[in-house]
């Protein structure tokens, strides 16, 4: 460790997470001001009253306060603001099917077969993507070509009757009229996926397979070079789609060259979809090249130049659009059935894919190892499958209910294929399961914590929540409700998904049942179709509605860019019609900004993360310490606060953020990565340690040590505000315990929210940095519970007795006395005494079934030394 000298400072450079953030919120300031950046990743500092830079506050190490410089990277507009952001949930079905890919268990070292499974499995999710492409094009062709220009607008049809006949009976104009928007889309999708940030940064990315498991979190989520290729294919495969419907679907039996040639195309998307593998070329040899020349620049072009060469051929000879077509119902059903059967067989790989990989987590504890055993890509997939087919059928569904004239006499409007009316029994039937789901998960939800405050008492308080607030029974009771709601959310969350996906395979296989089988008399679907309809409509005007908000209220758009910062972390993989990646332009900006910061030998650089920053923090530390040289990384250090990189993003992504590779970069800090938790925080939880319990008034736990190995961590030590110091975790009190002197206080439950009010901070900052150490706070002294009712001797009364009061308190909050912890709170309080009067603690009365926990007031501090922001209030103590 290198020992800091009189010119030391540190740069603190601070990530927000979901939701976004301005400046100001980020660095924690009434205004702040651009230093650099390209003003779409900001780089900002606070400033005064004349818009100039500052530097934050000083940072107390203890005896010494050190320069501190504040800076903030603000990547909010990424992903939310306008309407051109807004539009982009309609791809989140697009952007589930690509992060599922990232979600695929990571392959075991040495194994061929758990090699062949993953290469397997990467291209049956390519090739989903590629269908959920193929039907979202199809539906909308369905919508445009079928209903509007086949039905709606033929000669005689009592629909839109504002069109004159003269439009009506030419049907290259009307062909040509509905294949427009097809094709805008269509070229609108390219667009997109063509789209990247443009990275400020030099270029640091080394070659990673995606489906290896990385030494340091994050090494494998690299930029894709075989992204064009697969755009150009989803683009070809989109446009022979559209050829494909109109010139009678794929079971037509046809001599027409067009028909031929559509298929054609058709079959070279998915041969070259499902033969794209390998994306960061670790293998340039072999059918990965001769593959990459096929689909070079010059192939691409021609390809797409005859797919639209074709499409034109349909507009200019349509044939005869006059009624239904008879390609619809053929297409979507092919492009459907092909979804599922993808989906299915993703499910059954993974399993013996995940039992190959479950050598590299076995030896972590159960509540760290994958949700689901690395099956986690499957209903992720199913989910993505299924909402994509609703919203197309949905947005169908409700331009035909549009076109629809009721006092028509002998007219049912426009129809639409038989297909359509099997996704109606699908979402009705989903409806209808998770109806009954929610009725019998939620009142045995009820009635198991019902049954668990009769078990334990209404006045029961956890050991870890009375140690942590100690002395404050007010606050142990307003923590303990908030620690077990926001703990039933950090354990259920994935088994929320895991029953979506389960209700979904059901729905699936009863309306599979329903189209194949004739099903009896008895049994009426019309009920189902009813609310499948109704389902279908809500889906699609709600977040239709949702982004006309979102492009017009600013508030509503931070809230939709929640599925946009959770989603587009991830790279163009299997699907790349999707929004551009954030993190590809945020990590190596971040590592850049660091790198600029060390070239001064006299800066520590800390990068701090929050939320969904945690990770893009943990990220870029990890790639910035892989290129630095041995003497600068001990100048570089990691916080995260509210952080998932524990109980989330290892458990659902383990090939990218996998344990060991958060203990390798625990290691590698040695001992400066610290992490800011919370109970009560329903989203974050601890990252470094596990295991936890309280033992003998000590929290005791398992987690990362220094030196990069992890096992049983001594006593947690209690800070100079009352937080718990465990391995790297810090637990702050929520809510804080204060107010302090000259100190920034925030009251109630703050949950996820506001981490940077919390005294802690500036501390867990200055371990980060190498200039404290955690042996500032005492060990938590050794007493054990109140006595039981079988313990406790009958006493007639209790003596009085004198109390001890804690020297150097954390700002008042741990002046109580022994006989106030332990006894009931009703009872009135004694006037304390000098401290140097023997203690006796009484025993107590009235001794209930299960008392609270009770620990001795707590030393924060060696004695004769308190926090600076307490020593005002201590010396105006003693001086009265």
């Amino acid at each position: 460790m290198q020992i800091p000298g009189p010119d030391t400072r540190v740069v603190e450079l601070r990530v927000h997470g979901i939701l976004g953030a301005t400046g100001d919120e980020l660095t924690d300031s009434v205004a702040s001001v651009d230093v650099a950046g390209d003003g779409v990743g900001r780089i900002m500092r606070p400033a005064d009253r004349l818009r100039r830079p500052v530097p934050g506050p000083v940072l107390s190490t203890g005896d010494r306060s050190v320069p501190r410089i504040v800076e903030g990277y603000v990547w909010g507009g990424m992903t939310s603001g306008g309407l051109s952001k807004a539009t982009w949930a309609l791809l989140f079905p697009f952007a589930l099917a690509n992060m599922a890919h990232w979600m695929l268990p990571p392959v075991r070292s040495g194994s061929a077969l758990s090699r062949g499974l993953s290469t397997v499995l990467r291209a049956l999710l390519r090739l989903s993507a590629l269908l959920l492409t193929m039907l979202f094009v199809a539906q909308i062709t369905v919508v445009s070509l079928d209903l509007v220009a086949a039905q709606c607008l033929s000669p005689g049809a009592p629909c839109l009757e504002f069109v004159p006949s003269a439009v009506r009976s030419l049907d290259v104009l009307r062909a040509s009229a509905a294949l427009l928007p097809v094709v805008l889309v269509v070229l609108l999708m390219h667009r997109l996926s063509t789209v990247s940030w443009q990275v400020s940064a030099r270029k640091t990315d080394k070659p990673q397979h995606s489906a290896r498991a990385p030494m340091l979190p994050g090494a494998n989520v690299v930029a894709d070079p075989d992204t064009p290729a697969l755009r150009a294919l989803h683009v070809i495969a989109a446009l022979s789609t559209v050829a494909m419907l109109a010139l009678g679907g794929p079971f037509l039996t046809t001599a027409d060259p067009r028909w031929i040639l559509a298929a054609a195309l058709i079959g070279i998307s998915v041969v070259g979809t499902v033969g794209l593998d390998d994306p960061a070329r670790m293998k340039p040899d072999g059918k990965e090249k001769v593959l990459r020349g096929l689909l070079g620049r010059t192939p691409r072009r021609v390809l797409m130049t005859a797919s639209a060469l074709l499409l034109c051929s349909v507009a200019l000879l349509p044939g005869p659009l006059n009624a239904p077509l008879p390609g619809s119902g053929p297409t979507i059903d092919a492009i459907t059935s092909a979804l599922v059967v993808t989906c299915v067989a993703v499910a059954v790989l993974l399993t013996p894919a995940t039992l190959l990989a479950r050598s590299t987590w076995k030896t972590c504890p159960r509540p760290l190892r994958p949700w689901a055993g690395g099956w986690m890509s499957a209903p992720v997939l199913m989910f993505a499958c299924m909402l994509g087919n609703g919203f197309g059928a949905g947005l169908a569904f409700t331009v035909r209910q549009t076109l629809v004239v009721d006092n028509a006499p002998g007219s049912p409007g426009p129809t639409l294929p038989d297909a359509f009316d099997d996704v109606t029994i699908f979402w009705g039937t989903t409806a209808v399961l998770l109806a009954i789901a929610a009725v019998i998960g939620i009142p045995l939800l009820l009635l198991k914590r019902w049954r668990t405050t009769r078990t334990e008492g209404d006045s029961s308080i956890p050991d870890e929540i009375a140690l942590l607030h100690a002395g404050r029974p007010e606050d142990q009771r307003a923590a303990a409700n908030a620690w077990k709601w926001a703990d039933l959310q950090r354990r259920y969350s994935h088994i929320v998904l895991l029953v979506i996906a389960g209700v979904l395979a059901v729905s699936t296989a009863l309306t599979v049942v329903a189209r194949t089988m004739e099903l009896p008399p008895l049994i009426d679907t019309d009920w189902l179709v009813g609310i499948g309809v109704a389902s279908l409509a809500a889906l699609a005007a709600g977040l239709l509605r949702m982004v006309f908000l979102a492009a017009s209220k600013r508030d509503t758009a931070r809230y939709l860019g929640v599925l946009c910062d959770l989603v587009l972390f991830w790279p163009r993989e299997a699907h790349p019609v999707v929004p551009p990646c954030y993190a590809l332009k945020v990590i190596p900006e971040l590592a850049e900004r660091a790198t600029e910061h060390l070239a001064d030998p006299n800066t520590r650089v800390v990068i701090v993360g929050h939320s969904q920053g945690s990770l893009l923090a943990a990220v870029a530390t990890a790639r910035l310490l892989d290129s630095l040289p041995e003497a600068d990384r001990e100048r570089v250090g990691l916080v995260t606060a509210g952080s998932q990189l524990q109980w989330a993003y290892p458990r659902a992504f383990p090939g990218v953020v996998p344990h060991m590779s958060l203990r390798d970069l625990a290691g590698t800090l040695g001992g400066r990565w610290r992490s800011l938790c919370r109970g009560t925080d329903p989203l974050g939880g601890a990252v470094t340690t596990w295991n936890r319990q309280v033992y003998d008034g000590m929290l005791i736990g398992v987690g990362f040590r220094a030196d990069g190995t992890e096992g049983p961590l001594p006593a947690a030590t209690r800070g100079p505000t009352g937080a718990l110091v465990l391995g790297g975790d810090h637990w702050l009190p929520d809510p804080q315990r204060g107010p302090f002197a000259c100190r920034r206080w925030v009251p109630g439950v703050l949950g996820h929210t506001d981490y940077p009010g919390d005294p802690e901070w500036d501390r867990a900052v200055a371990m980060a940095a190498g200039l404290e150490t955690p042996v500032r706070g005492a060990t938590l002294p050794l007493r054990p519970q109140t006595p039981t009712p079988a313990q406790a001797p009958a006493v007639p009364s209790a003596p009085k007795t004198q109390h001890l009061t804690a020297q150097g308190g954390d700002g008042g909050s741990l002046t109580d006395s022994v006989e106030e912890l332990t006894q009931a709170p009703e009872e009135p309080e004694a006037a304390p005494e000098d401290e140097s009067t023997p203690v006796t603690v009484p025993e107590q009365q009235d001794v209930k079934t299960r008392p609270k926990p009770a620990v001795l007031p707590e030393i924060t501090e060696p004695r004769g030394r308190s926090a600076p922001w307490e020593r005002a209030m201590s010396l105006g103590s003693s001086e009265n």
